[in-house]
C-alpha cells in the first residue's frame, strides 16, 4: 500500500453547513403556499420538480429557487400573488447571503493536515455560490488545489485525478455524501472517508444494498480524521 499523499474534501457539510439551510427555506416556502395545498404534499412536489430541473439549472441555491417558483405557480394553478413570489426570490437571496458556519474544529484539523498532506477541495454547485462560499469561508489558503464541478460522478473524479497526474493509491476523497463523495471514488479505486451529517438531501441517499459493497473508512467527526489517516499511513 502507498502513502496518503493528497486528501480531498467535499466542502458542503464536510466543511460547512448547508443542508439546513435549504431545509429551513422549503419550510418557510411550505408556510407561504399552506393556503393552495396540504403542507405534507409540497415536499415531495418540490422534490420532484428538483429532479426535473437538475439537467437544466444544476445544483445549488438558484436552481433550488427556481424549481420553488415553478412548484409554487403549478400548486396555486397560477393564482399565487407577485408578493408572494418576491418572497421566494428574497429566500433565495437570503440564502446566497448567508454567513458561512463552519463544522467544528475544521479549521484546525485542516491546520494540522495541511502540514503533512496536500489538500484539495472537490464541490458540485453553481460556480459563482460555491466560489463565494469558500472565499468566505476563511479556508482557502488550507487547499493547494479547488475544483467545482456540475456532478461528482465516476468520470469526473477520474478527469480529475489524470489531471493533476494523481495516484490513486495516494488518495483519499473525504466527505458526507455516500452517493456522491465515497460510492464513485472507491468504485475507481481509491480511498473515502465518510463523515455522516445529521441531516442528507434525499437525492444524496443510497439504498443499504447500494453501500454494502462499498469499502470506505467512517468516522464521527472531522477531528477524528488526522488519527486515522495516521493510523492509515503506518499500515504501509
Amino acid at each position: 500500500m502507498t502513502k496518503i499523499k493528497i486528501i480531498a474534501f467535499d466542502a458542503d457539510d464536510t466543511l460547512w453547513i448547508n443542508e439546513p439551510l435549504f431545509i429551513n427555506t422549503r419550510e418557510r416556502c411550505e408556510a407561504i403556499l399552506a393556503p393552495y395545498i396540504d403542507p405534507r404534499e409540497i415536499e415531495e412536489r418540490l422534490y420532484a420538480t428538483e429532479m426535473k430541473n437538475l439537467h437544466l439549472f444544476g445544483y445549488g441555491i438558484k436552481g433550488f429557487v427556481l424549481s420553488m417558483i415553478e412548484t409554487a405557480i403549478q400548486l396555486s394553478y397560477g393564482n399565487i400573488p407577485g408578493r408572494e413570489i418576491q418572497q421566494i426570490i428574497d429566500m433565495g437571496k437570503e440564502m446566497i447571503r448567508h454567513p458561512i458556519q463552519l463544522i467544528p474544529k475544521v479549521r484546525n484539523v485542516l491546520q494540522e493536515l495541511a502540514q503533512q498532506y496536500e489538500l484539495m477541495v472537490i464541490t458540485k454547485g453553481d460556480l459563482f455560490d460555491q466560489e463565494s462560499k469558500i472565499a468566505r469561508s476563511g479556508l482557502a489558503e488550507f487547499f493547494n488545489i479547488i475544483e467545482i464541478v456540475s456532478d461528482k460522478s465516476e468520470d469526473t473524479y477520474a478527469k480529475i485525478i489524470r489531471r493533476y497526474q494523481i495516484n490513486i493509491n495516494e488518495f483519499v476523497m473525504v466527505g458526507n455524501s455516500l452517493k456522491s463523495d465515497i460510492l464513485p471514488v472507491c468504485n475507481l479505486g481509491a480511498s473515502a472517508v465518510h463523515i455522516p451529517f445529521h441531516t442528507t438531501w434525499q437525492h444524496e441517499e443510497i439504498t443499504a444494498h447500494q453501500s454494502n459493497h462499498i469499502d470506505y473508512h467512517e468516522i464521527k467527526s472531522i477531528t477524528q480524521l488526522p488519527e486515522l489517516l495516521d493510523h492509515l499511513n503506518t499500515k504501509v
